[in-house]
């Protein structure tokens, strides 16, 4: 089934472009579980933008997989896969980002990006937010499950799902 949607690597030139779906996508996402504070900072778009591009180009960042999901030549996705930080893991993976916007949930977007950051068969783990129906439904899909770890970060409760294989 063709969704029209491509997904390819991230480039540092698609900074920008990320930025704004990641912005857009917490104040569609995390409206009453983030800080109105957070979510409404006019240099929250800079902030995204300045932290893409050094994902992108910085050298320690390297080992990272970077997607973007683009329809019509319009980014709808992004997506950032990379070693674990904690060298315990029981995982080899650890997906940092996973955002669609809105209006493209259901259309395969998320799945495509999922699978250029996260390899079918590799042991991965992510952190989402709780309540995050949908996401955490997404995730189960693709042989997450949560394994009772949870983290409040800036006020935010996350679980955190992993895949063992």
């Amino acid at each position: 089934m063709d969704t029209g949607v491509t997904v390819r690597r991230a480039r540092v030139d698609d900074a920008a472009e990320m930025a704004r779906v990641h912005v857009r996508s917490w104040r569609e996402t995390y409206r009453g579980v983030m800080a109105d504070l957070v979510l409404d900072d006019p240099e929250l778009p800079s902030t995204r933008e300045r932290f893409w591009t050094v994902a992108l180009s910085d050298e320690r960042y390297q080992a990272n997989r970077v997607a973007v999901a683009e329809r019509n030549g319009d980014v709808i996705g992004i997506a950032m896969a990379g070693p674990p930080q904690d060298s315990g893991a029981q995982w080899g993976t650890h997906l940092y980002v996973l955002y669609v916007v809105a209006a493209e949930h259901g259309t395969g977007a998320g799945a495509a990006l999922l699978d250029a950051v996260v390899g079918p068969h590799d042991s991965a783990a992510l952190w989402v937010a709780d309540p995050n129906p949908r996401a955490q439904a997404f995730y189960r899909k693709h042989g997450f499950v949560a394994d009772g770890t949870v983290n409040v970060d800036d006020g935010v409760r996350e679980i955190r799902m992993v895949r063992l294989l």
